[in-house]
């Protein structure tokens, strides 16, 4: 049941693929909650995804942006900042590719050249993203930018291979960056470590299945879903958490907290 959290907000939302996204689920969350946004993903990934039947049932806009590419970034923000008529008070950035995961190259057989593109994509565009609004003066006073992590940030989890790498980067811009934009602005920025998640890119990865099953049994409140991630979103964009900036903050059922569970040992 809407509760009018972002009533008056404008935002963009990066990522949304199809209806298994999580960005997905923020867009249309944010949309109930009250607030006007301006969807965006990679030209390449608009080809073969379902954003433009989002964003028409949503009544928004959609912006194409290479967000490796500070010229794309930079189009998105001044256009978005006309068509909703003013600065934003919140971004989530949900971008995630790896060409050698995709390939199935083993971590300590890895493609460089594969792996800067991994970085870029993954990583650096949530700087570059950060650095083109704040040039912009594109965000309010109080905004919320947030960035989807992954435990594997913290953890090995090997089949994830170089992406827990450009997640342990994605963490740091969101610590570093966000103390400029606190002292700049107020402006808050996070990312939240989410539950593995049945989507089109999380299905991917190599073993995800075995693995989802086991994490649902290892969290005491079983995986996030996306939809409820979509609700933390939206509580993060939202005036009630104001304080809450530089964090990494953990929407996984408890598994982060967890070392054994007997449901495990049972079998």
């Amino acid at each position: 049941m809407p509760h009018g959290l972002l009533k008056g907000k404008r935002g963009i939302i990066f990522g949304a693929l199809d209806n298994k996204s999580i960005a997905w689920k923020v867009a249309e969350r944010c949309a109930e909650e009250g607030a006007t946004i301006v969807l965006t993903n990679a030209p390449a990934a608009m080809r073969f995804g379902e954003i433009n039947a989002l964003a028409e049932a949503l009544k928004c806009e959609v912006i194409p942006a290479d967000a490796t590419s500070t010229e794309d970034l930079d189009n998105l923000l001044t256009k978005s900042m006309e068509i909703l008529d003013g600065k934003m008070d919140f971004m989530l950035h949900s971008i995630g590719m790896s060409v050698n995961v995709r390939k199935k190259k083993e971590y300590t057989d890895l493609n460089y050249e594969w792996m800067k593109t991994t970085l870029d994509v993954s990583a650096i565009s949530f700087h570059k993203l950060m650095q083109s609004a704040m040039k912009l003066d594109a965000m309010n006073e109080w905004g919320s930018i947030l960035a989807l992590s992954y435990i594997a940030a913290q953890r090995v989890f090997p089949d994830y291979s170089e992406m827990a790498d450009a997640k342990a980067l994605l963490e740091s811009f969101a610590r570093s960056f966000g103390y400029h934009w606190a002292k700049k602005a107020r402006v808050r920025v996070n990312t939240i470590s989410q539950s593995p998640t049945v989507t089109t890119a999380g299905s991917g990865v190599k073993g995800f299945t075995d693995f989802f099953g086991y994490a649902e049994k290892m969290s005491p409140l079983g995986n996030a879903s996306s939809l409820a991630c979509a609700d933390y979103c939206v509580a993060m964009f939202s005036d009630l958490t104001r304080m809450v900036t530089m964090q990494n903050l953990f929407h996984d059922g408890g598994f982060s907290s967890m070392g054994m569970a007997p449901e495990l040992l049972e079998e």
